[in-house]
């Protein structure tokens, strides 16, 4: 199975089971965005990510030029209450 035909299956099971209020602000949240043009900035696939330098999750430095000797990379960033 593809990578996208698992993101795909993810995502309908997860739009089956979240509550309607939540999938309303998510979704005006998504098209918001869209609306913004800011996606038309984004990286797309199979582009080259710059070099950087961030804090991980216990508040260590971490460099990408550090990780990315160990294999292809994936960052994620999280939106929500911490």
């Amino acid at each position: 199975m593809k990578l996208q035909d698992k993101l795909d299956a993810i995502h309908a099971g997860f739009e089956s089971q979240a509550p309607a209020e939540a999938l309303e602000i998510m979704h005006r949240a998504t098209n918001d965005l869209v609306a913004s043009g800011l996606h038309q900035k984004a990286l797309g696939a199979g582009s080259e990510f710059p070099e950087f330098d961030l804090t991980d999750a216990n508040g260590n430095p971490t460099a990408s030029a550090d990780l990315i000797g160990n294999g292809p990379m994936i960052i994620n960033f999280f939106r929500g209450f911490w």
